[in-house]
């Protein structure tokens, strides 16, 4: 773990009107924030030797267990080298505080990853969207091909990892269009035990995914919309597609294959990889 004291990492002066820091002898500004959720937020930064940009993930840690949760996620991104999962570039640990009372520390992880500039899969799908617009299949089976690719990596490494959060939102856009899963501090390590049953919810994720893409909604939007049980809607078996779509007959076979409400019944994602990489190859996508 690299640890700094918080006065040599940030630097709260301004340079060229920029707040900046320093992570492992690199120096970065901060441009402007990203975005924000529950305990963590992301900063876009622009390395200053270079000018390249990044996304870092700041996550706030009260006590010890945040502090190892948080490291989880940077010891998984530190496991992979494959196009389509995220990588990380730093990190490092720093002291932003203390509690009142204990006196403890209050920490923050910083991850630095690449910055995707085209944003996520969920971006795209909003911008579709507002434009009454569609993906096209190629497009969809590209992207498709490659959340597969980055489950059956997880899947395979010693240790199995399960990702557990698959959608549209934690799929990035690469420069030149591959997705990228990302949010790995979702993703738990697989007991042999509990792998194919990881490996089926993993299966389903990816069949709300594919449905997202091709239908620019989640397969269980409408049953959201009228306030219904989104469990029991899950559990009907009972997915909309809609008709007249121009997309081919394999779209709609995927995603029933991999949302079958029994998932024994579900294909293993050697098969689903497999048949995306056949109708790839059959439309000269680029993957």
């Amino acid at each position: 773990m690299n640890t700094v004291g918080l006065a040599t990492l940030l630097r709260m002066g301004c340079i060229c009107g920029k707040e900046s820091l320093t992570i492992n002898n690199r120096r970065f500004y901060i441009r402007s924030r990203l975005g924000e959720g529950g305990f963590s937020v992301v900063d876009l930064l622009e390395d200053a030797r270079n000018h390249n940009l990044y996304a870092m993930k700041r996550i706030t840690c009260h006590d010890k267990n945040d502090e190892r949760v948080a490291m989880r996620e940077v010891e998984i991104m530190k496991s992979f080298k494959n196009k389509n999962l995220v990588p990380l570039v730093e990190y490092s640990m720093i002291t932003v505080g203390q509690h009142v009372q204990s006196h403890e520390p209050i920490t923050e992880v910083l991850v630095v990853m690449p910055f995707y500039r085209r944003g996520s899969v969920q971006d795209r799908i909003e911008a579709l969207s507002r434009k009454s617009d569609r993906m096209k299949e190629e497009d969809i089976w590209s992207l498709f091909l490659g959340v597969c690719k980055a489950l059956k990596a997880m899947h395979t490494h010693s240790p199995a990892y399960a990702h557990r959060d698959v959608k549209p939102g934690n799929v990035m856009l690469g420069d030149t269009g591959e997705a990228v899963l990302m949010d790995l501090g979702s993703a738990v390590k697989a007991r042999v035990e509990i792998k194919s049953r990881s490996e089926a919810i993993a299966l389903q994720s990816l069949g709300c995914t594919l449905y997202a893409m091709a239908f620019l909604e989640s397969p269980f939007e409408q049953a959201y919309q009228r306030g219904d049980s989104i469990a029991l809607a899950v559990m009907s078996d009972h997915i909309r597609i809609p008709q007249n779509t121009g997309y081919s007959s394999s779209i709609e076979e995927t995603i029933r294959e991999c949302m079958v409400v029994n998932p024994m019944e579900r294909p293993f994602i050697d098969q689903i990889l497999n048949k995306a990489q056949t109708v790839c190859n059959r439309n000269g996508a680029n993957v």
